[in-house]
């Protein structure tokens, strides 16, 4: 029976097409252009792995770093270490900004036109101009020096319009009927928010949060003048310290360490993969929950 709908389906489209040529132009150059997309990708994909998985040695995991076996371990605990920091000053931040502009602040004010106005335009400020920044404000006016402290502040600027945007569409996806039926029960604005509109709008939320985890991993310019590209591991956060990508930059501009370059992107690669991975598996967790 399906098969059947299908079958016509796709006849009716025929007739269609047929009857509007333009129409039948665009449909091929849609799919033209969904398949050079995947194409790309998967060139990429397969290049970074050909190049890079057969210099994946034990040497570029050890726990010293020296100039003959350019270990990423360090670089890769002051991956992590970034990510956390950046999401711990950027998150709460984000959401909360989302939290006012969608439900407390009064639509179409001068505020929010003006908030979102400047969140619109961090957005398409180059990532190198938020190094300058970071570097005269952080690292020089503040006297934090080239540390893990200034490039997680950075970052969190960078990311933060990016959280701020997803968490108000994921909320603004919420049904008004969630609010008014807890109102209905005689729960209050904030508590409605927090236990109802928020919980709803989790998935949104995360999805927001892992597309900034992206960035924040993939992020070298801002970093390269605000973290510094010791290639060590950090006593505290006011400590200079690389991540695995200014790790990969300094291994390719080298000239030197092209092959263990392509297998940090290798490790880079299953890492964002990964998280992208685990927050699908998540939302989907929190939607049936």
């Amino acid at each position: 029976m399906s098969d059947h709908i299908n079958r016509q389906t796709w006849a009716d489209k025929l007739r269609a097409y047929r009857k509007n040529p333009f129409s039948a132009f665009l449909f091929l150059l849609v799919v033209l252009s969904a398949l050079i997309t995947f194409a790309a990708l998967l060139f990429l994909i397969g290049h970074i792995l050909i190049r890079g998985i057969p210099h994946l040695t034990p040497s570029l995991f050890a726990w010293e770093h020296t100039s003959a076996n350019v270990s990423m371990t360090h670089a890769l605990i002051n991956t992590i270490s970034m990510v956390g920091l950046a999401l711990l000053i950027s998150g709460p931040l984000g959401i909360f900004s989302a939290i006012y502009l969608n439900e407390y602040a009064k639509r179409g004010s001068r505020l929010m036109n003006v908030v979102r106005m400047t969140a619109e335009t961090l957005s398409g400020i180059p990532s190198i101009v938020y190094g300058l920044f970071g570097l005269l404000f952080f690292v020089t006016y503040l006297g934090w020096s080239f540390s893990l402290l200034a490039g997680a502040f950075t970052l969190s600027i960078m990311v933060l319009p990016l959280i701020m945007r997803t968490t108000e569409e994921a909320l603004k996806a919420v049904p008004d009927s969630y609010r008014e039926g807890s109102f209905a029960l005689g729960a209050g604005k904030l508590r409605t928010i927090f236990k109802i509109v928020l919980g709803s709008a989790v998935p949104g939320i995360l999805a927001g949060i892992i597309l900034a985890i992206g960035r924040i991993v993939g992020e070298t310019a801002a970093l390269i003048y605000t973290a510094g590209t010791v290639a060590q591991l950090p006593d505290n956060v006011m400590s200079s310290g690389r991540t695995l990508a200014i790790h990969m930059w300094v291994l390719a501009s080298e000239g030197m360490f092209v092959n263990q370059a392509y297998a940090t992107a290798v490790v880079l690669l299953v890492i964002v993969v990964g998280i992208n991975a685990l927050s699908g598996l998540a939302a989907k967790k929190l939607k049936k929950g």
